[in-house]
């Protein structure tokens, strides 16, 4: 069996802590593992055998998913850039296309990058019990067993009460409230967990039968795709042709060959705050918080601070959330609408909706801790045996000052080593290239000055890790 994950999502609903380039599931909210981690490690320790899944990730997160894996020993058998979004339809068909093109028909287990599960036991039995069915050409959806009436789910619809897999009778869309009070008195209704188990060939005439469109784009932008490192790149142009669709609207509503596994595991999607503040560990009053956090006469509160002291007074069921440029604070009950706010970052262009301050980039990262009308101050931080790309910039100058660690620094046709105190100049127009030759993180500041100073500013003549020029990354 081999594990899908889809990795695409940009898990709005968990800002300021989730952004575009760096979304909910490469982020730890609890113990520490991120969610995507968690997934792989929850895989691992329910498989026999190496894990080698088959991983569908933004083209703009590739370096996270490479890095998350390399973190565990885990090595993807295939790591599939979307190079646009175009939901799960389009993401799970290229995964078995993919899997496909290996030669074997393999049963796939397609799984969400960021849900979070209690019981382990109950989730090895589930797939158990779903992979007979799959292995008889049937698409295999698990059921999750609702414990309250939820209107941000949709529903599945079976015949009996039952603990054993059946057919599915209907997909059902999210209720009111009302409504999904009657599904869970009924018994016979179960949330949609967005888990699949199918064999690779069934998923595939489906795909035919049902969304013939969207499997044609796909096997284009898999025939056009270029393998980069450990990468494959889907050809732009073909995949944007794929209607964007979710796998519930092209295949799970119109097949009859849909059968659903019923799933007690202690699921939760992590899809807002509310749902951080249930899986986190609480005190008496009922509140749950990360980092350094001080509450008084404040109940059923999720507090995370990530770069200075919080202190809540005399509030119930909040949400206050703290990054190094952003403080959100919600009512809990009002969590799902914190993509509201998202939406109108991005109508007024500010950047706080796709980047931290903090960038990670697959040799390091940096913070931009000042910055004003003609100048900007990063501190940056090079992993090991990593280095940036050979560049230069038109319109600014940069002060390189060595905090810790080694510096190898090409300035033209000169090549200097620097440790720690000693600094550099690079003229505007001066190709250049950092590199950490030594086996400590290199740490320095990097003082910009010129009359424009944006991260397209670059001019990139080699780069080890495949990034275009026109790629706004330094």
């Amino acid at each position: 069996m081999i594990p899908v994950i889809l990795s695409g999502g940009s898990g709005s609903r968990l800002w300021p802590l989730s952004r575009a380039m760096h979304p909910k599931q490469f982020l730890t909210l609890s113990g520490d593992q991120s969610l995507f981690q968690s997934t792989l490690s929850r895989l691992a320790g329910i498989q026999d055998g190496p894990l080698t899944p088959i991983v569908v990730s933004n083209e703009d997160h590739r370096f996270l998913v490479a890095e998350q894996c390399r973190a565990l020993n885990i090595n993807p058998q295939a790591i599939l850039l979307e190079p646009i979004g175009r939901n799960t339809a389009p993401a799970i068909a290229a995964a078995v296309v993919k899997a496909l093109a290996t030669g074997k028909d393999e049963l796939l287990l397609v799984l969400p990058a960021d849900h979070v599960f209690d019981d382990l036991d109950a989730l090895r039995e589930a797939f158990e019990k779903g992979a007979p069915a799959a292995r008889d050409g049937r698409i295999v959806t698990f059921g999750i067993v609702p414990n309250k009436a939820e209107t941000g789910y949709g529903y599945i619809r079976v015949a009996d009460k039952s603990n054993e897999i059946q057919p599915v009778q209907a997909f059902v869309e999210k209720p009111d409230l009302a409504t999904a009070e009657q599904y869970v008195a009924d018994g016979r209704y179960y949330w949609n967990s967005g888990m699949f188990l199918f064999q690779a060939s069934s998923m595939l005439a489906q795909l035919r039968e049902h969304a013939p469109q969207v499997l044609a784009a796909v096997e284009a932008a898999l025939s056009n795709a270029k393998e980069d490192m450990d990468f494959t790149r889907l050809d732009m142009l073909s995949f944007a042709a794929a209607e964007n669709i979710s796998i519930d609207y092209a295949v799970m509503e119109r097949s009859d060959q849909v059968s659903v596994v019923p799933l007690d595991a202690g699921w939760n999607d992590v899809g807002s705050w509310s749902a951080v503040w249930e899986i986190a560990d609480k005190d008496a009053q009922g509140n749950a918080s990360r980092g350094d956090v001080m509450l008084e006469s404040t109940s059923n509160a999720y507090v995370h601070a990530e770069h200075r002291m919080v202190t809540v007074l005399g509030l119930d069921d909040v949400i206050v959330v703290e990054t190094a440029d952003a403080v959100m604070v919600a009512a809990k009950d009002k969590s799902q609408d914190v993509k509201l706010l998202v939406d109108r970052i991005k109508q007024s262009a500010r950047t706080e909706a796709t980047n931290h301050r903090k960038v990670y980039r697959p040799w390091g990262a940096y913070d931009s801790i000042d910055n004003g009308p003609r100048y900007q101050v990063k501190r940056i931080t090079v992993s090991p045996g990593q280095k940036l790309s050979v560049q230069m910039h038109h319109h600014r100058a940069e002060h390189w000052i060595v905090v810790t660690g080694t510096a190898k620094v090409s300035l033209g046709d000169k090549e200097l080593l620097l440790t720690e105190n000693q600094s550099t100049y690079i003229p505007v127009g001066i190709v250049h290239a950092l590199e950490n030759p030594g086996k400590i993180p290199l740490e320095m500041i990097e003082v910009q000055s010129g009359t424009y100073l944006g991260e397209d500013d670059i001019v990139r003549f080699e780069d080890r890790y495949g990034r275009l020029v026109a790629e706004k990354a330094c």
